[in-house]
């Protein structure tokens, strides 16, 4: 195939995040020709619960495609594949006919910690269950959810024919086929050796027929059928592949997928991830999963609120300039941030608002605003927040260093936060590392996912052969000046944690069903 053919001819990949999807058209040159999001809403019906309707995201998948289509005048037959990358962890449970029986209760949903315990004691508790199963669980461990609709929902649970996550839900509305990818299975509980379902789940009670036949994230899973060909604005029978959850492609797309490389995700919410060949402990918070390559796997930190910490102080403390700026709110936040010196003047704020996992996992701990004085205000309470997704990334780092040996040299960020040069001069400063920025930042998935579709058409040979389409446009490095303020208020941001622990444990174990 010629050179020219390649820029004329297309993957669309569905980044299917927290709040939206964002459709991108690739060409089969890796560059990314145009894009279209669709919004869709989150409910919580009591504390600690977070669902989403699964209906909606196929109307915004439906809707981005078409318009994608329509408003850059793309010949449906150019374009060759349809690929997901989907947020992680969602629980979905569909019939014998595909309907689904309840709403997607999503990642950060925390309602399972009771049934997290009680399957924990199955195995004899904490520490031996971790010895089978690789790791200890939590309320928000999918397993953990999927005995909650066993206990609570029984009518839902009987006709349940398979738990799908969001990928898979997608695949099956596009194809008819209930399949479920290696990736997206890690985090129910994958053997990453065998790529079989872990036979550990049988001893907690989870029915491993209730789990679809899993696939690779290159393996073509089928065609689109003809209905949803035509709410996509497709043609019937384009290839969909088996994709993958939305940290895998993002390793991918960031071009860090060789064995000891690391990079940084920043959108609402935030991950460290690092690329191995053979590490698969779970320590710390850390997560060992299937890698959208088959043959490697990640080491995984998810900080659940990175992002949404910054939109929530945005709506709280700047809605008047908010509405004045418009888009260039968070330019006209980065101005001020400048002026606040470094430390906040001793002000740290832990950015914890929806409990954590990763340095410390907890269903109960919150954010903390902590040593606020007479003399602060609002502007040191921003740079506060910035400062504090810093700390819990240095902690995840050193954590890396301590638990796997990830040395995080030069490592890449990607995410909308990416493009917010004042929080990455922070976020080099807390760490004391260097690290660049890659073009379309805020694309990486949606490259990453579109770069494994190609790899499943043939066009690319490996997953390694992935950085040659990743460029980087930005390098910062730490200024040494901060050091000593940092280093001291990062050891007050663990103390925190550890003196906290036990009274949030008390204040909100009760109130979130635990």
């Amino acid at each position: 195939m010629q050179e020219q053919d390649k820029s004329n001819i297309y993957i669309i990949a569905h980044d299917m995040g927290t709040s939206s999807d964002k459709a991108v058209l690739i060409d089969f040159n890796g560059r990314i020709a145009a894009s279209s999001k669709q919004d869709y809403p989150t409910y919580y019906p009591y504390p600690a619960w977070v669902e989403q309707i699964p209906s909606d995201y196929w109307n915004a998948v439906c809707a981005a495609s078409k318009k994608l289509i329509g408003d850059n005048a793309v010949d449906p037959a150019a374009v060759k594949g349809v690929i997901f990358s989907t947020q992680s962890m969602g629980l979905i449970p569909v019939d014998d006919k595909g309907n689904t029986l309840y709403n997607n209760i999503t990642w950060v949903d925390g309602r399972a910690e009771k049934q997290a315990q009680s399957l924990m004691k199955k195995l004899g508790g904490k520490k031996l269950f971790s010895l089978v199963a690789g790791t200890p669980i939590m309320g928000k461990d999918v397993v953990a959810k999927i005995q909650w609709i066993k206990e609570e929902r029984p009518d839902v649970y009987n006709h349940t024919k398979y738990f799908l996550d969001v990928n898979g839900y997608l695949k099956f509305k596009c194809t008819g086929k209930c399949v479920a990818e290696l990736s997206g299975a890690s985090s129910y509980g994958l053997d990453l050796k065998k790529k079989t379902w872990l036979p550990a789940l049988k001893l907690i009670g989870i029915d491993l027929n209730r789990l679809p036949p899993l696939v690779k994230s290159t393996d073509v899973v089928g065609g689109l059928l003809p209905d949803a060909a035509k709410a996509m604005g497709l043609l019937a029978d384009t290839p969909v592949f088996g994709g993958s959850d939305d940290v895998q492609s993002a390793a991918i797309g960031s071009g860090m997928s060789s064995d000891g490389d690391v990079h940084i995700y920043l959108g609402t919410s935030a991950w460290v991830c690092a690329s191995s060949e053979d590490k698969t402990k779970f320590k710390n918070g850390a997560a060992a999963i299937q890698s959208a390559d088959p043959n490697m796997n990640l080491i995984v930190g998810i900080t659940e609120a990175a992002g949404s910490n910054i939109q929530w102080l945005c709506d709280q403390f700047f809605k008047r300039e908010q509405d004045e700026q418009g888009e260039n709110i968070y330019r006209y936040m980065d101005d001020i941030i400048e002026t606040v010196p470094p430390g906040s003047d001793y002000l740290v704020c832990t950015p914890w608002m929806l409990g954590e996992r990763c340095p410390v996992s907890s269903t109960t701990t919150r954010a903390t605003l902590y040593n606020i004085n007479t003399e602060h205000t609002r502007n040191h309470l921003m740079r506060a927040v910035y400062e504090g997704i810093a700390y819990n990334l240095r902690w995840i780092l050193e954590n890396f260093y301590n638990d796997y040996g990830f040395k995080s040299e030069n490592f890449r960020i990607i995410g909308g936060g990416a493009l917010d040069k004042a929080w990455m001069q922070i976020i080099a400063d807390v760490t004391g590392k260097e690290f660049s920025v890659i073009e379309n930042p805020r694309n990486a998935g949606a490259l990453g996912a579109a770069i494994t579709a190609l790899i499943g058409l043939g066009e690319v040979k490996s997953f390694k052969d992935a950085r040659d389409f990743v460029a980087v446009v930005e390098q910062y490095r730490p200024n040494r000046k901060n050091k000593e303020i940092y280093d001291e208020l990062f050891a007050s941001y663990k103390d925190i944690y550890y003196g906290l622990k036990k009274a949030y444990q008390k204040v909100n174990s009760k109130r979130f069903g635990n």
